[in-house]
């Protein structure tokens, strides 16, 4: 309800009675925009008792915005603005004048160049390529049901209700770090640990604390576009290092450092984003002794790494030897679904406190609720379950989407196949009209989400990542029969 009392100013030595000044002002509400049609206007009483009236003086008022049809009277129900305004207003109503908020800001403020928010969709599509999701269906409900209930017990609520930890719910710190020692083999503890909500926020945090207006960051190239964006808004000048199928070249790695004395280093040792490459046993042992050598700090960004198809996956390099300098960074988002926001990152426990304090800038506590209920998935062991059930599916999926690619698609597509992950990165020739293609999919009712890389706009890639986690086999089918239809529509 409008505060009414600040609204409707009267003035009792005016000569216009009390009763026409409230109609009046009712009706300047209703044509600036203030109260739309179908609104409920309060009470005659309760508009009395705010205006220091009588009640009968509001009535008149509200009489006389009926008979011009301002307002409507509902039996029971009391007065709402007229759905049905009056023919003839005053000029002002016809200006162009446009509500507050319609209008442009009046002041300045930082934007985002080379970027848009995706659009939504017009119509929901018969098949959506994301960037590589999971697939919720897996998702055990009645365990995490049970969960959300186990949570929901008034004494426990009550006692995760008074609580202030700033690095996220012990109970949940402490799980994930069993979790992440016995998976990774990171020997570390609680105070290693921050919870945050998804790994990009982890990615931002890390990042505010480290990175100066005019450091160097070296990235990969191809590399995460959002992690990249986040770094140059903080005044990054990025030094960009190829990616081949071993990996980021390190020993281009090694020749930028000998002449520039580089802030930080980003890289994805894991199904490289985009390329889904894994980086090599060599490289990843001689990116270890440079971190060593340069005292270079690094964010390893290991977003998938619980999805691996081989036997004997490489641990991360944060469970190497690098003196505290890696900055280690995951998420369960893409075991559980993209509706579980929760990331976190792992360093030494100086900076974690650090991070702590920024983390409470944007996020005050964090989603302890939730840390809550995954901390009982992981104690029971549902979640390393759903890893299992997920891993096995999803390499099914994989292999079924590049034998289906290969046969059907070989003369135009090129991809390595990826020993884990949730895409493929499927690359066309250079003078495939790859725009042309997603517009003609969508047009099909194929929607590609995942980040697609166009050739002649700064980039010598003309490719896009094929999710392929999150659809059953005939829907995999379907998309790659839309792709042949559209690639050879335009060839």
């Amino acid at each position: 309800m409008l505060p009414y009392k600040n609204l409707l100013i009267i003035d009792k030595n005016s000569p216009i009675a009390v009763f026409r000044q409230i109609a009046t002002q009712f009706i300047g509400l209703i044509q600036g925009g203030k109260l739309l049609p179908g609104t409920e206007l309060p009470s005659t009483r309760a508009l009395a008792f705010d205006l220091d009236l009588h009640r009968k003086t509001v009535m008149a008022a509200y009489n006389t915005l009926v008979s011009e049809d301002w307002i409507d009277s509902l039996p029971r129900k009391g007065f709402i603005v007229s759905l049905r305004l009056p023919e003839v207003r005053p000029k002002s109503y016809h200006t162009n004048r446009l509500a507050s908020y319609e209008a442009d800001p009046g002041f300045l403020y930082k934007e985002l160049e080379n970027f848009n928010l995706p659009p939504s969709f017009a119509k929901k599509p018969d098949i959506v390529v994301d960037d590589g999701f999971p697939d919720i269906g897996l998702l055990p409900a009645e365990a995490i049901l049970r969960e959300y209930r186990r949570v929901l017990d008034y004494p426990y609520l009550k006692r995760i209700n008074s609580g202030w930890e700033p690095k996220g719910s012990p109970d949940f710190r402490e799980a994930l770090c069993t979790f992440l020692n016995q998976t990774r083999g990171i020997d570390i503890k609680s105070g290693n640990l921050l919870t945050t909500r998804g790994a990009q926020m982890a990615i931002y945090l890390a990042a505010s604390l480290i990175i100066q207006p005019g450091d160097k960051v070296i990235v990969s190239e191809p590399g995460y576009f959002f992690a990249n964006l986040t770094f140059e808004r903080l005044g990054a000048e990025l030094i960009r290092i190829p990616v081949d199928n071993c990996g980021m070249r390190t020993d281009i790695v090694e020749e930028v450092l000998l002449k520039h004395p580089a802030r930080l280093l980003y890289v994805i040792p894991h199904h490289h984003h985009p390329t889904t490459v894994t980086m090599s046993i060599e490289r990843r042992n001689h990116l270890l002794r440079l971190i060593r050598t340069y005292k270079l700090a690094v964010i390893e960004d290991d977003y998938d790494y619980d999805f691996q198809f081989q036997y004997d996956p490489y641990l991360p390099l944060a469970s190497g030897d690098h003196e505290g300098n890696i900055i280690y960074i995951g998420s369960l988002t893409k075991v559980l679904g993209t509706p579980f926001r929760l990331g976190y990152m792992i360093a030494a426990e100086k900076f974690v406190q650090e991070a702590a304090k920024w983390r409470t800038l944007i996020d005050l506590r964090g989603d302890v609720f939730m840390e809550h209920v995954v901390s009982g998935l992981i104690k029971n062991g549902e979640l390393m379950r759903l890893i299992q059930r997920a891993n096995k599916l999803y390499r099914q999926r994989c292999h079924f989407l590049a034998d289906l690619i290969n046969t059907q698609l070989g003369e135009v597509i090129e991809f390595t196949r990826p020993n884990g992950g949730m895409a493929l990165w499927l690359q066309f020739q250079k003078d495939f009209p790859l725009e042309k293609l997603i517009k003609k999919n969508s047009a099909l009712g194929l929607e590609i989400t995942g980040s697609i890389y166009f050739q002649g706009k700064g980039t010598q890639y003309n490719a896009f990542r094929f999710g392929f986690a999150s659809l059953h086999e005939k829907e995999l089918d379907k998309a790659v029969q839309i792709l042949r239809t559209s690639i050879y529509g335009l060839k």
